[in-house]
């Protein structure tokens, strides 16, 4: 039996690729219920659920919690070197952006926030958390960090709108240098809830600091990118 899983979650592995690589299971389709796949490939759920987390490992499905299996869509190509802000970045590509507001206020800043920003102890911050969706699809939570000195009554307007161009309309402030920290991540409890995924689930978190057209830092943000929505890439020239 030892021996016959492996070569079975292969073989269900292999099947299932074939199927998304020639279309006939199309992104954002739903695979069959696990019961049935089971039937269908002779094999026991604990296999077939093995043969699925490899796939959902590399990408090529995704899951949601009691929703089922679904083929994961294209990723986003999410470019470091451009001065975009999210909305633009996907309605670029041909897709459909929309954010949701969580929640918003006025807190003590975490240390962690205040080495970031370079605050001294003791400081407030604006925290406003958000979710994100590609074509109606949760794909990040993200957490922005405020210095109020710049902003203030931000918490009065819209903020499911671009802080880019919320910046830009009310305060005249520009993204200046911005400085970038990425790493593979098990999804915490906020950002898991958010997405709608199990908590330890895989993601890469983007850490971004954010400069003005004056060189203050103004804000940072923490993105918790679901792994299989974006690809990052950055196109430098000779110095």
């Amino acid at each position: 039996m030892r021996e016959e899983m492996p070569r079975a979650v292969t073989t269900i592995c292999n099947a299932l690729q074939e199927q998304i690589e020639h279309g006939l299971l199309p992104p954002g389709s739903k695979l069959p219920a696990e019961r049935k796949l089971s039937e269908v490939f002779n094999t026991t759920r604990i296999t077939l659920r093995e043969a699925l987390v490899q796939l959902e490992a590399q990408g090529l499905i995704y899951r949601e919690e009691r929703r089922g299996w679904f083929i994961s869509p294209p990723r986003l190509a999410y470019d470091l070197m451009r001065r975009s802000h999210f909305h633009a970045m996907v309605q670029a590509q041909g897709r459909v952006p929309a954010t949701q507001v969580i929640s918003a206020r006025l807190q003590p800043a975490p240390a962690v926030i205040c080495g970031l920003l370079q605050l001294p102890a003791l400081s407030s911050v604006i925290k406003i958390c958000r979710t994100r969706r590609i074509d109606e699809r949760l794909v990040l939570y993200v957490e922005h960090y405020l210095n109020p000195d710049y902003f203030p009554q931000i918490l009065e307007l819209d903020l499911n709108q671009s802080l880019t161009e919320l910046y830009a309309s009310h305060y005249e402030i520009h993204y200046g240098q911005v400085r970038f920290e990425m790493v593979p991540t098990a999804l915490p409890v906020e950002a898991a809830g958010a997405l709608k995924v199990s908590i330890g689930s895989p993601g890469l978190r983007i850490a971004r600091v954010n400069h003005d057209q004056r060189g203050r830092l103004i804000d940072c943000d923490l993105e918790y990118w679901r792994h299989d929505a974006i690809h990052v890439s950055a196109v430098v020239g000779d110095c």
